[in-house]
Protein backbone atom coordinates (compact mmCIF):
# COMPACT_ATOMS: atom_id res chain seq x y z
CA UNK A 1 0.00 0.00 0.00
CA UNK A 2 1.24 3.50 -1.43
CA UNK A 3 1.44 6.45 1.23
CA UNK A 4 -1.15 7.81 -1.78
CA UNK A 5 -3.26 4.71 -0.94
CA UNK A 6 -3.54 5.68 2.68
CA UNK A 7 -4.70 9.15 2.13
CA UNK A 8 -7.48 8.01 -0.75
CA UNK A 9 -8.50 5.69 2.54
CA UNK A 10 -9.17 8.00 4.64
CA UNK A 11 -11.16 10.13 2.33
CA UNK A 12 -13.27 7.43 1.63
CA UNK A 13 -13.54 6.66 5.38
CA UNK A 14 -14.09 10.44 6.57
CA UNK A 15 -17.17 10.49 3.43
CA UNK A 16 -18.78 7.55 5.10
CA UNK A 17 -18.58 8.50 8.84
CA UNK A 18 -20.14 11.70 7.31
CA UNK A 19 -22.38 10.55 4.75
CA UNK A 20 -23.83 7.95 6.97
CA UNK A 21 -25.58 10.36 9.48
CA UNK A 22 -26.13 13.00 6.96
CA UNK A 23 -28.39 11.26 4.52
CA UNK A 24 -30.49 9.39 7.57
CA UNK A 25 -30.65 12.24 10.08
CA UNK A 26 -30.06 15.34 8.69
CA UNK A 27 -32.02 15.34 5.27
CA UNK A 28 -34.83 13.67 7.22
CA UNK A 29 -34.92 16.21 9.33
CA UNK A 30 -34.66 14.39 12.73
CA UNK A 31 -31.30 16.45 13.13
CA UNK A 32 -32.31 19.96 12.60
CA UNK A 33 -30.10 23.33 12.94
CA UNK A 34 -31.54 23.48 16.70
CA UNK A 35 -29.98 20.83 18.16
CA UNK A 36 -27.11 20.12 15.14
CA UNK A 37 -24.51 19.28 17.94
CA UNK A 38 -26.03 15.39 18.13
CA UNK A 39 -24.42 15.20 14.85
CA UNK A 40 -20.91 14.66 16.74
CA UNK A 41 -22.30 11.47 18.79
CA UNK A 42 -24.22 10.25 15.37
CA UNK A 43 -21.37 10.17 13.60
CA UNK A 44 -19.28 8.04 15.91
CA UNK A 45 -22.42 5.81 15.70
CA UNK A 46 -23.89 5.92 12.41
CA UNK A 47 -20.98 6.42 10.99
CA UNK A 48 -18.44 4.02 12.56
CA UNK A 49 -21.19 1.44 12.56
CA UNK A 50 -21.57 2.08 8.69
CA UNK A 51 -17.40 1.68 8.38
CA UNK A 52 -17.87 -1.94 10.34
CA UNK A 53 -20.21 -3.15 8.32
CA UNK A 54 -18.86 -2.33 5.26
CA UNK A 55 -15.37 -3.50 6.50
CA UNK A 56 -17.09 -7.04 7.23
CA UNK A 57 -18.64 -7.67 4.43
CA UNK A 58 -15.01 -6.88 1.76
CA UNK A 59 -13.34 -8.53 4.33
CA UNK A 60 -15.54 -11.46 4.08
CA UNK A 61 -16.24 -10.83 0.15
CA UNK A 62 -19.65 -11.03 0.86
CA UNK A 63 -22.18 -9.43 -1.75
CA UNK A 64 -24.74 -6.95 -1.02
CA UNK A 65 -27.22 -9.19 0.54
CA UNK A 66 -24.84 -9.27 3.52
CA UNK A 67 -24.16 -5.93 3.58
CA UNK A 68 -27.77 -5.45 4.22
CA UNK A 69 -27.99 -8.05 7.28
CA UNK A 70 -25.43 -6.45 8.74
CA UNK A 71 -27.10 -3.01 8.52
CA UNK A 72 -29.76 -4.91 10.17
CA UNK A 73 -27.69 -5.65 13.20
CA UNK A 74 -26.62 -2.13 13.65
CA UNK A 75 -30.24 -1.40 13.65
CA UNK A 76 -30.73 -3.79 16.46
CA UNK A 77 -28.43 -3.05 18.81
CA UNK A 78 -29.36 1.02 18.63
CA UNK A 79 -33.22 0.38 18.32
CA UNK A 80 -32.68 -2.33 21.85
CA UNK A 81 -29.18 -1.41 22.87
CA UNK A 82 -28.53 2.25 22.83
CA UNK A 83 -30.99 4.28 22.55
CA UNK A 84 -33.51 1.70 23.17
CA UNK A 85 -36.04 3.91 21.20
CA UNK A 86 -38.21 0.66 19.54
CA UNK A 87 -38.88 -0.92 22.92
CA UNK A 88 -39.44 2.11 25.35
CA UNK A 89 -43.00 3.64 25.20
CA UNK A 90 -42.48 6.41 22.20
CA UNK A 91 -42.38 10.20 24.22
CA UNK A 92 -42.55 11.86 20.94
CA UNK A 93 -45.11 14.93 21.19
CA UNK A 94 -48.68 14.26 19.56
CA UNK A 95 -47.76 10.17 19.06
CA UNK A 96 -49.90 7.08 19.75
CA UNK A 97 -47.37 5.17 22.46
CA UNK A 98 -49.99 2.52 22.20
CA UNK A 99 -50.60 2.21 18.47
CA UNK A 100 -48.30 -0.64 17.37
CA UNK A 101 -46.83 -1.49 20.74
CA UNK A 102 -47.21 -5.21 22.36
CA UNK A 103 -45.20 -7.31 24.27
CA UNK A 104 -42.76 -3.94 25.23
CA UNK A 105 -41.90 -3.69 21.42
CA UNK A 106 -42.94 -0.86 19.16
CA UNK A 107 -43.45 -2.72 16.13
CA UNK A 108 -44.54 -0.33 13.68
CA UNK A 109 -41.80 1.86 14.70
CA UNK A 110 -39.27 -0.73 15.22
CA UNK A 111 -40.10 -2.42 11.36
CA UNK A 112 -39.57 0.81 10.09
CA UNK A 113 -36.72 1.11 11.70
CA UNK A 114 -35.42 -1.44 10.67
CA UNK A 115 -35.18 -1.40 7.66
CA UNK A 116 -34.59 2.36 7.40
CA UNK A 117 -31.44 2.14 9.69
CA UNK A 118 -30.02 -0.76 7.48
CA UNK A 119 -30.41 1.10 3.90
CA UNK A 120 -30.12 4.68 4.71
CA UNK A 121 -27.32 4.83 7.50
CA UNK A 122 -25.43 1.77 6.04
CA UNK A 123 -26.41 0.95 2.16
CA UNK A 124 -26.95 3.82 0.75
CA UNK A 125 -23.93 5.88 2.54
CA UNK A 126 -21.74 2.76 1.63
CA UNK A 127 -22.67 2.43 -2.61
CA UNK A 128 -22.12 6.40 -2.57
CA UNK A 129 -18.89 6.68 -1.09
CA UNK A 130 -17.56 3.65 -3.26
CA UNK A 131 -19.03 5.40 -6.14
CA UNK A 132 -16.77 8.43 -5.36
CA UNK A 133 -13.45 6.18 -5.00
CA UNK A 134 -14.51 3.47 -6.95
CA UNK A 135 -10.40 2.44 -7.30
CA UNK A 136 -11.29 1.06 -3.79
CA UNK A 137 -14.85 -0.12 -3.83
CA UNK A 138 -12.82 -3.56 -3.32
CA UNK A 139 -10.79 -3.31 -0.48
CA UNK A 140 -11.13 -3.03 3.37
CA UNK A 141 -9.77 0.40 4.52
CA UNK A 142 -8.94 -0.16 7.74
CA UNK A 143 -5.69 -1.59 9.19
CA UNK A 144 -5.79 -2.51 13.04
CA UNK A 145 -4.24 0.65 14.72
CA UNK A 146 -7.67 2.25 12.93
CA UNK A 147 -10.04 -0.56 13.64
CA UNK A 148 -9.08 -0.27 17.60
CA UNK A 149 -9.55 3.49 17.10
CA UNK A 150 -13.05 3.27 15.10
CA UNK A 151 -14.02 0.55 18.03
CA UNK A 152 -12.99 3.01 20.69
CA UNK A 153 -14.78 5.99 19.28
CA UNK A 154 -17.56 3.64 18.23
CA UNK A 155 -18.29 2.66 21.77
CA UNK A 156 -17.86 6.20 23.77
CA UNK A 157 -20.44 7.28 20.77
CA UNK A 158 -23.02 4.28 21.91
CA UNK A 159 -22.49 5.66 25.73
CA UNK A 160 -22.85 9.31 24.39
CA UNK A 161 -25.96 8.01 22.71
CA UNK A 162 -27.36 6.27 25.41
CA UNK A 163 -26.99 8.90 27.98
CA UNK A 164 -28.05 11.84 25.96
CA UNK A 165 -31.61 9.95 24.75
CA UNK A 166 -32.09 7.94 27.72
CA UNK A 167 -31.13 10.17 30.72
CA UNK A 168 -32.06 13.62 29.48
CA UNK A 169 -33.83 14.21 26.02
CA UNK A 170 -36.76 11.43 27.15
CA UNK A 171 -36.95 13.09 30.85
CA UNK A 172 -36.92 16.54 29.01
CA UNK A 173 -40.07 15.48 26.45
CA UNK A 174 -42.23 14.41 29.71
CA UNK A 175 -41.22 10.69 29.40
CA UNK A 176 -41.18 8.83 33.18
CA UNK A 177 -38.10 6.42 33.53
CA UNK A 178 -37.74 3.35 31.37
CA UNK A 179 -36.09 0.57 32.28
CA UNK A 180 -35.88 -2.21 30.11
CA UNK A 181 -36.37 -5.54 30.92
CA UNK A 182 -33.19 -8.05 30.42
CA UNK A 183 -35.60 -10.72 28.46
CA UNK A 184 -36.09 -7.49 25.66
CA UNK A 185 -32.06 -6.52 25.96
CA UNK A 186 -30.97 -10.56 25.28
CA UNK A 187 -33.36 -10.83 22.52
CA UNK A 188 -31.57 -7.53 21.15
CA UNK A 189 -28.17 -9.60 21.72
CA UNK A 190 -29.82 -12.49 20.25
CA UNK A 191 -30.93 -10.82 17.15
CA UNK A 192 -27.58 -9.07 16.45
CA UNK A 193 -25.88 -12.41 17.20
CA UNK A 194 -28.38 -14.19 14.09
CA UNK A 195 -28.19 -11.39 11.65
CA UNK A 196 -24.47 -11.23 11.93
CA UNK A 197 -24.38 -15.19 11.83
CA UNK A 198 -26.57 -14.57 8.46
CA UNK A 199 -24.01 -12.62 6.64
CA UNK A 200 -21.61 -14.47 6.73
CA UNK A 201 -23.78 -17.46 6.30
CA UNK A 202 -25.12 -15.95 2.90
CA UNK A 203 -21.39 -13.94 2.24
CA UNK A 204 -21.81 -15.63 -1.19
CA UNK A 205 -25.14 -14.55 -2.18
CA UNK A 206 -25.44 -11.91 -4.70
CA UNK A 207 -22.08 -12.01 -5.95
CA UNK A 208 -22.55 -13.83 -9.45
CA UNK A 209 -24.82 -11.99 -12.18
CA UNK A 210 -27.38 -13.56 -14.44
CA UNK A 211 -28.45 -12.62 -17.91
CA UNK A 212 -32.31 -11.37 -17.17
CA UNK A 213 -34.01 -8.32 -18.42
CA UNK A 214 -34.80 -5.50 -15.43
CA UNK A 215 -36.59 -2.49 -15.94
CA UNK A 216 -34.81 1.08 -16.95
CA UNK A 217 -32.82 2.70 -14.12
CA UNK A 218 -34.81 5.23 -13.63
CA UNK A 219 -37.63 3.02 -13.02
CA UNK A 220 -35.32 1.57 -10.19
CA UNK A 221 -35.28 5.15 -8.77
CA UNK A 222 -38.59 5.82 -8.87
CA UNK A 223 -39.59 2.36 -6.97
CA UNK A 224 -36.79 3.60 -4.29
CA UNK A 225 -38.45 6.70 -4.37
CA UNK A 226 -42.20 5.56 -3.59
CA UNK A 227 -41.34 2.94 -1.26
CA UNK A 228 -39.48 5.21 0.69
CA UNK A 229 -42.00 7.90 1.14
CA UNK A 230 -44.76 5.18 1.72
CA UNK A 231 -42.70 3.94 4.41
CA UNK A 232 -42.57 7.24 6.02
CA UNK A 233 -46.24 7.55 5.27
CA UNK A 234 -46.79 4.56 7.06
CA UNK A 235 -44.69 5.48 10.47
CA UNK A 236 -46.68 8.83 10.00
CA UNK A 237 -50.18 6.69 11.64
CA UNK A 238 -48.25 6.91 15.23
CA UNK A 239 -48.94 10.63 14.97
CA UNK A 240 -52.34 10.75 13.98
CA UNK A 241 -55.49 11.01 16.36
CA UNK A 242 -56.93 8.66 13.67
CA UNK A 243 -55.32 7.23 12.05
CA UNK A 244 -56.25 5.58 8.24
CA UNK A 245 -55.09 2.19 9.18
CA UNK A 246 -55.02 0.20 12.28
CA UNK A 247 -51.97 -0.91 14.01
CA UNK A 248 -52.20 -4.25 12.52
CA UNK A 249 -53.05 -2.74 9.26
CA UNK A 250 -50.20 -0.44 9.31
CA UNK A 251 -47.73 -3.20 10.13
CA UNK A 252 -48.82 -5.72 7.64
CA UNK A 253 -47.89 -2.74 5.08
CA UNK A 254 -44.54 -2.62 6.13
CA UNK A 255 -44.16 -5.90 5.89
CA UNK A 256 -45.78 -6.05 2.13
CA UNK A 257 -43.93 -2.76 1.22
CA UNK A 258 -40.46 -4.59 2.14
CA UNK A 259 -41.11 -8.05 0.67
CA UNK A 260 -41.77 -6.63 -2.44
CA UNK A 261 -39.20 -4.33 -2.49
CA UNK A 262 -36.84 -6.97 -1.77
CA UNK A 263 -37.80 -9.16 -4.41
CA UNK A 264 -37.79 -6.32 -6.91
CA UNK A 265 -34.40 -5.70 -5.98
CA UNK A 266 -33.09 -8.80 -5.50
CA UNK A 267 -34.43 -9.57 -9.19
CA UNK A 268 -32.50 -6.14 -10.58
CA UNK A 269 -29.58 -6.21 -9.06
CA UNK A 270 -29.07 -10.01 -9.39
CA UNK A 271 -29.28 -8.76 -13.33
CA UNK A 272 -25.83 -8.46 -15.53
CA UNK A 273 -26.98 -5.01 -16.80
CA UNK A 274 -27.24 -3.50 -13.11
CA UNK A 275 -24.90 -1.26 -13.90
CA UNK A 276 -23.07 1.99 -11.31
CA UNK A 277 -26.05 4.15 -13.00
CA UNK A 278 -28.61 1.82 -11.76
CA UNK A 279 -26.84 1.77 -8.50
CA UNK A 280 -26.70 5.72 -8.41
CA UNK A 281 -30.53 6.07 -9.30
CA UNK A 282 -31.52 3.89 -6.76
CA UNK A 283 -29.62 5.96 -3.91
CA UNK A 284 -30.92 9.03 -5.94
CA UNK A 285 -34.34 8.11 -5.51
CA UNK A 286 -34.39 6.84 -2.04
CA UNK A 287 -32.65 9.78 -0.93
CA UNK A 288 -35.36 11.77 -2.70
CA UNK A 289 -38.19 10.32 -1.22
CA UNK A 290 -36.80 10.78 2.38
CA UNK A 291 -36.79 14.05 1.65
CA UNK A 292 -39.58 14.77 0.00
CA UNK A 293 -42.16 12.90 2.31
CA UNK A 294 -40.29 14.52 5.54
CA UNK A 295 -41.14 18.15 4.19
CA UNK A 296 -44.42 17.61 4.22
CA UNK A 297 -45.02 17.85 7.91
CA UNK A 298 -42.67 20.78 9.42
CA UNK A 299 -44.41 20.89 13.00
CA UNK A 300 -42.30 21.91 15.65
CA UNK A 301 -39.50 23.39 13.26
CA UNK A 302 -38.60 27.01 13.83
CA UNK A 303 -37.74 29.05 11.04
CA UNK A 304 -34.11 28.61 11.00
CA UNK A 305 -34.80 24.59 11.31
CA UNK A 306 -36.99 25.09 8.39
CA UNK A 307 -34.27 26.81 6.00
CA UNK A 308 -31.67 24.79 6.94
CA UNK A 309 -33.71 21.42 6.09
CA UNK A 310 -34.22 23.17 2.86
CA UNK A 311 -31.17 24.16 2.13
CA UNK A 312 -29.79 20.64 3.23
CA UNK A 313 -32.36 19.03 0.76
CA UNK A 314 -31.33 21.07 -2.17
CA UNK A 315 -27.32 20.31 -1.27
CA UNK A 316 -28.51 16.38 -1.23
CA UNK A 317 -29.52 16.46 -4.99
CA UNK A 318 -26.75 18.71 -6.03
CA UNK A 319 -24.54 16.39 -3.90
CA UNK A 320 -25.91 13.31 -5.73
CA UNK A 321 -25.91 14.63 -9.23
CA UNK A 322 -21.55 15.18 -8.78
CA UNK A 323 -22.02 11.69 -7.59
CA UNK A 324 -23.22 10.78 -11.26
CA UNK A 325 -20.80 13.03 -12.89
CA UNK A 326 -18.09 11.41 -11.43
CA UNK A 327 -19.09 8.25 -12.08
CA UNK A 328 -19.44 9.44 -15.99
CA UNK A 329 -15.96 10.44 -15.97
CA UNK A 330 -14.81 6.98 -14.54
CA UNK A 331 -16.48 4.76 -16.49
CA UNK A 332 -17.93 6.22 -19.89
CA UNK A 333 -20.44 3.41 -20.82
CA UNK A 334 -22.94 4.12 -18.39
CA UNK A 335 -24.89 0.65 -19.64
CA UNK A 336 -22.36 -2.31 -19.06
CA UNK A 337 -19.93 -2.97 -15.86
CA UNK A 338 -16.42 -2.88 -16.14
CA UNK A 339 -14.88 -6.67 -16.76
CA UNK A 340 -11.80 -7.07 -14.46
CA UNK A 341 -11.60 -3.79 -13.61
CA UNK A 342 -10.64 -3.07 -9.69
CA UNK A 343 -13.14 -0.97 -8.73
CA UNK A 344 -16.39 -3.39 -10.98
CA UNK A 345 -18.01 -4.09 -7.51
CA UNK A 346 -19.11 -0.42 -6.35
CA UNK A 347 -21.82 -0.66 -9.37
CA UNK A 348 -24.11 -2.66 -6.77
CA UNK A 349 -22.82 -5.79 -7.08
Amino acid sequence: MTSGDVVRYRGAIWMLLILAPVIAEVVSGSTRLSFLFVLAPEILVWGIGALFCRELAKRWYAGWPSLVLLGGALAVAEEFLIQQTSIAPLPFPGVNAAFGRWGGVNWVYFLFMLVFESLWVVVIPVRLTEMVFPRFADAPWLRVRGAIVCAVGFLIGCRVAWFGWTQVARPRLGATAYHPPMGLLAAGVAAIVLLIGLAWVLRGVGQHKAERRIVPAWFAGVWAAVAGAAGFYLLGMIFQTRPALSDVQTLLCEIGLAVVSLVFFVWWVGAEKWTAMYAWAACLGAVIGEAAITSVSVAGYSAADFVFKCVVDVLAVVGMVWVRQGIKEYHPSEHKPLVGDPGREYMGE
